[in-house]
Parts: C-alpha cells; sequence; structure tokens
C-alpha cells in the first residue's frame, strides 16, 4: 500500500494561506511503497530564534490562561490569610502580566506582519481564522508531518467512483499527552482531505472560561457532546475532530497506552450520521512535557470526574507548565472506519465498529512506529 507525507515545517509560508488550493499543498506531498525509512518520521528541523522564542512565551502563556480561572481565585484567597499568600500572588501576576506583554506588544507585531495576518480573529470567518500565526509557529517548532494512507488521498478519491470525498469525517486522535499539539495544525483538517471546515471538540467546561474560550470558538471548537457533534456533522455537514482518550490520555506521558476501550460514544455517533472514523495516531504527544503523576491515581481520578486537568506537568527547562520539548510531532492517519447510517444503532453495531477502530489503530502504530523511532514500543489499550 502507498503511504503519503506533508511537512508542514518545511512548508513555505506563501502557502500557508486560505486562498491557497489545495493542489498546491499536494505538489509538495511525497510517498512511499509500504513503510517509511527508520527514523524518518521523528526529524526536528531547524528553527528560527525568533520563531523559537516566540513559541516559548507564546504555549506558556496558553497554558496558564487554561488555569487562571482556578489558580487566580486560590492565590487571592490565601493571600488575604497569610503574607505568604499575597507574596506567591504578586508573583504570579507579574510572571504572567510580563509574558503577555512580550507576547502582545513584541511578537504579535512581528508575526502579523511576517504571515499577513489581521490583528484580531474574525467573528464569521472561521476557517481563515484557523490559519493563526501561534499554531503556524507550533508546527515548525514541532517539525510537524502528516502522514496518510491511499485510501485518504484526495487525489485518488476523487477519482474513486465507490467513496464519496465531500463528506463529513470524524477525525479520532489518541493520545491525548499534556495538551494534543499537533491537532493545531488546524488547517490541515479542513482543507487537505475534503473541503469541509474541522471543528475540534474540547471539554464544555473549557468554551466557559474567560478569554481562552472566545479565542477555541473563533477557530471552530464545539463542545464534547453527541448533541454538538450531530449538529456539526448533520446540520452543519462539516468534520468533526476528538481526542478520544479526552482527560485520562494526560496521565500516560511517556508510555503509548490508549483509555479507548470504553470509548463507544463516538461510534453510536458515526453511525448514527453515517460519518467514517478516520483514526489518528500523534507520534510524539506523549515525549513534549512531563506529567507528574501521583502513585495513588488521586489526581487522574479527579481529572477525569471534574472533565480538567488538576495535575502539574512540567515542559522544557524543566519550566513548569512552560513550553514543550523539541520532539518532532508526527500525526499519521490510518484506514477510515466505513460507517452505515443506521437511526438506532444496537450495542452489536456499535461493538462491531468500535473493534474495527481499535484494530485499525493498532494496525497504524504498527506500519509507522518504526519510522518515529519506536520499533521498541507497543500500542495498549485499556
Amino acid at each position: 500500500m502507498k503511504y503519503y507525507k506533508l511537512n508542514l515545517a518545511t512548508l513555505p509560508d506563501d502557502l500557508y494561506d486560505k486562498a491557497v488550493p489545495v493542489k498546491e499543498w499536494l505538489k509538495l506531498v511525497t510517498s512511499v511503497e509500504g513503510r517509511f525509512p527508520p527514523n524518518s518520521l521523528n526529524q526536528v528541523v531547524p528553527l528560527d530564534s525568533q520563531v523559537e522564542n516566540e513559541r516559548i512565551v507564546g504555549i506558556t502563556l496558553y497554558m496558564l490562561g487554561n488555569v487562571i480561572p482556578f489558580l487566580v481565585p486560590l492565590l487571592v484567597a490565601a493571600s488575604l490569610v497569610s503574607d505568604i499568600g499575597w507574596a506567591c500572588l504578586k508573583v504570579f501576576l507579574i510572571y504572567f502580566g510580563s509574558l503577555f506583554l512580550i507576547n502582545r506588544f513584541y511578537y504579535m507585531p512581528i508575526f502579523i506582519k511576517r504571515y499577513k495576518r489581521k490583528d484580531d480573529l474574525s467573528d464569521t470567518d472561521i476557517l481563515d481564522n484557523q490559519y493563526l500565526y501561534t499554531e503556524r509557529n507550533s508546527q515548525k517548532y514541532l517539525s510537524t508531518q502528516f502522514v496518510w494512507p491511499e485510501s485518504l488521498h484526495r487525489p485518488l478519491v476523487e477519482q474513486s467512483k465507490t467513496k464519496p470525498l465531500d463528506r463529513p469525517m470524524i477525525f479520532c486522535t489518541i493520545p491525548h499527552g499534556a495538551a494534543p499539539l499537533g491537532i493545531t495544525a488546524y488547517p490541515i483538517w479542513s482543507k487537505l482531505f475534503n473541503n469541509r471546515l474541522c471543528h475540534w471538540t474540547c471539554a464544555p467546561v473549557v468554551l466557559k472560561l474567560p478569554i481562552i474560550s472566545k479565542y477555541m470558538k473563533q477557530i471552530g471548537y464545539v463542545p464534547a457532546k453527541s448533541r454538538h457533534i450531530l449538529d456539526t456533522l448533520q446540520k452543519k455537514e462539516d468534520n468533526v475532530g476528538i481526542i478520544l482518550d479526552g482527560i485520562a490520555g494526560m496521565f500516560q506521558s511517556h508510555d503509548e497506552v490508549a483509555h479507548v476501550k470504553a470509548r463507544k460514544g463516538i461510534v453510536k455517533i458515526a453511525l448514527r450520521a453515517g460519518a467514517p472514523l478516520v483514526p489518528v495516531y500523534g507520534f510524539g504527544h506523549t515525549s513534549l512535557w512531563k506529567v507528574v503523576v501521583d502513585p495513588f491515581g488521586i489526581l487522574e481520578r479527579l481529572s477525569v470526574k471534574l472533565d480538567v486537568s488538576i495535575t502539574p506537568f512540567f515542559g522544557r527547562f524543566g519550566w513548569f507548565l512552560g513550553p514543550p520539548q523539541r520532539a518532532a510531532v508526527c500525526m499519521c492517519l490510518g484506514e477510515p472506519v466505513e460507517c452505515p447510517k443506521i437511526a438506532e444503532p444496537t450495542q452489536e453495531d456499535i461493538d462491531k465498529y468500535h473493534k474495527q477502530l481499535l484494530d485499525n489503530y493498532r494496525a497504524l502504530f504498527e506500519q509507522h512506529k518504526e519510522a518515529y523511532g519506536w520499533g521498541d514500543r507497543e500500542l495498549q489499550f485499556v
């Protein structure tokens, strides 16, 4: 079988634009029969120092933005009862404020000009918003590559008379890791495989956070609830992306363990919508941060129950909630699971296509693990 690869880190910046037709991207695609050579998918590309420093500041700022609604009230409460609490609050505000000012008034003007972007995101044009300069820089920082089989290669699918191209798909990605940065190459999901805008899902609580929620909605995020996913597939007729192992996947740092055995809800949704399930493995996701896992699993159980992470993690330079390591990320897509449209799927139907999804994950992992330098690793499902 033939496999195709697009290296986003080396994609010319002038091609990273909504107006550029997909055929220009396809000209840069390479392919192989069988497997890619060993260690060919884990290469870290040399990086412009401005891009690197912007991501060091920008990703750290984003991570802090996710915890501010929970952390600041605690620090304020602590400041009311002790001098240490007051000192911690001041240090945090100075730290966060400094990163914000550097990002907003130094890096933002530089990259908006470099990538010819607008100052603000549109309230209506989600597709254009997905070409964020921040995520473009993330693709370079992480040396991001995409790999897919010929069954998803657009020129071949366009010639097929049996598989319609322009239909909504569900991209099911594992593992989550501390943060699944590979999915943030948003235009790829909306343009490379079909002409459908891709809406990624997230925990509903995230879309209620101040500041962060507006930004995420503007690039197309929807709550990870069946009603919203079905509406996206059937009413909007758009693609959907989901991190299948969710919060539980954050606690598998440096292990290839996927919490997907019980994740059957997305299969039921796919059957009701008649949408194909595309397995995606984010090679490198578990290498970006070191997650602190307590030996009793208390933080994991609380995080899963609350549907939001409350576990600490460390990034590059040992930085708490800091930037990720400069490890290569390779998003590998596997054979899609073709789901027939069934208004009320039975448990037998759901189990059947869920098994196919897990089988396709395992085949995908085995196909590309040596090319990523992980020939000795095994994918485990729990």
